[in-house]
């Protein structure tokens, strides 16, 4: 009996991507596979966010390849498999007058289309979202009455509603407090470990998912990819990495 092959989720090769004339990225190639959790780090202005947007199709890259989950990314065309939460999503202005259920809806928008009516599927799709991220007794309140950790998990609930095979984080921490942060890295270790949901987390505080990530990219204008998560998470090679002294404190969950 044949073995299948599942292909990777992102497959890139020779990856080079220039804005006006200046380098931002260059000798990206990695592959990141169904499962793994794996870590974006590196200092502000590297390009982390710069490589989460070409891997969306949101920039287009001056030279090389980008395959998604088998298709050269020019032919891909179901993009609710990647659930995207961006930076800063939980800064939502107070008077945005859009409820918490109305907000995760969104999250359908790819796969049914902003016009159509919602399905059956659709509704326990939504449902299904707000019940993991615990935000289900929050339906009917404002997005922007509530909390910045609330906000947070509405944010990753929309993601979810498209029931993707991978969730793409960028930063999210912005405006949450500690304790929300921490409810915040549980929940997407139970998305990784019990619902076999592949994460992208671009991160500066790589100490407390430590102990999660399967792979790490580091991105400085070059990209440099370690499988091995502790070779690359210690005090020395961080700081060559940066370019100044660094620091690492891994905390215990």
């Amino acid at each position: 009996m044949p073995l299948k092959f599942s292909p990777s989720l992102f497959e890139v090769n020779n990856l080079r991507f220039e804005r006006r004339g200046n380098l931002v990225l260059k000798n990206g190639t990695f592959q990141i596979l169904r499962g793994e959790y794996c870590a974006i780090i590196g200092p502000n202005g590297g390009g982390k966010t710069t490589l989460v947007r070409l891997l969306l199709g949101l920039e287009k890259a001056t030279s090389g390849e980008i395959k998604l989950f088998g298709y050269d990314q020019k032919r891909f065309r179901d993009w609710s498999r990647i659930g995207y939460v961006p930076q800063r999503s939980a800064l939502i202005d107070e008077s945005f007058p859009a409820t918490v259920r109305e907000v995760v809806a969104m999250g359908r928008y790819a796969k049914r289309g902003i016009l159509s009516f919602e399905s059956d599927d659709d509704k326990a799709a939504i449902d299904e979202a707000m019940d993991l991220m615990g935000v289900s007794d929050l339906s009917d309140r404002l997005i922007g009455n509530l909390s910045g950790g609330q906000r947070q998990r509405v944010m990753i609930a929309r993601a979810l509603a498209s029931n993707p095979d991978v969730l793409i984080v960028d930063e999210p921490n912005t405006g949450v407090d500690v304790e929300s942060q921490h409810c915040f890295y549980g929940l997407l270790r139970t998305l990784n470990k019990t619902k076999k949901l592949s994460i992208l987390f671009v991160t500066h505080d790589i100490g407390v998912i430590a102990e999660d990530i399967t792979r790490v990219l580091f991105v400085n204008q070059s990209i440099l990819v370690s499988q091995n998560p502790a070779e690359i998470v210690t005090c020395n090679e961080m700081s060559r990495l940066y370019g100044n002294p660094s620091h690492v404190i891994c905390h215990n969950h």
